[in-house]
């Protein structure tokens, strides 16, 4: 069965974190945040974007990326970033993977990235395009992930068959 991870390096906007706990509590994803937070966990806008999912949360916070490192060791790290070669479609993830995300406005350390150059991956976007909204790049690796998982726990609901629509 499916345990994935998404990991948020020291996030900036309350609203893409709640966005992303309330995808978290939608998949059984575990959330962890890396400090320091550009906001407070009990801030208004956070517990609004995820609604009253947020105590059903599975969530723990890390004084820094090496704590996290040190209390999750051997966890295997997919880095989201639009500096990797390989397209995120391409990488085969493993029930209890990581999936990490960086800050709103810098992404992930150039040092910590060359740590993981093999697993780095990236969504596709054309032209002169910056990044996606962190909340939508959390939701299309993730569901990858579980796709690539067969959606583990996951109860498909409302799959019809072709003549039921």
């Amino acid at each position: 069965m499916a345990k994935l991870n998404v990991v948020l390096y020291e996030p900036e906007i309350p609203a893409n974190t709640g966005n992303i706990g309330r995808t978290c509590v939608a998949t059984g994803t575990r959330l962890h945040l890396i400090e320091p937070l550009g906001f407070s966990l009990s801030e208004k806008a956070l517990k609004r974007a995820g609604m009253d999912y947020w105590p059903q949360l599975d969530v723990t916070t890390y004084l820094d990326y090496e704590d996290f490192l040190a209390r999750n060791p051997g966890a295997k790290i997919y880095m989201a970033t639009t500096k990797a070669r390989r397209v995120y479609t391409e990488a085969v993830y493993e029930p209890d993977c990581y999936l990490m995300f960086g800050k709103e406005s810098a992404g992930i350390p150039e040092e910590i990235l060359k740590e993981h150059p093999d697993t780095a991956v990236r969504i596709p976007m054309i032209g002169e395009t910056r990044s996606l909204n962190l909340s939508n790049s959390v939701a299309i690796v993730l569901y990858e992930a579980l796709r690539q998982n067969q959606f583990g726990h996951m109860k498909l609901q409302g799959q019809l068959t072709k003549y039921e629509w």
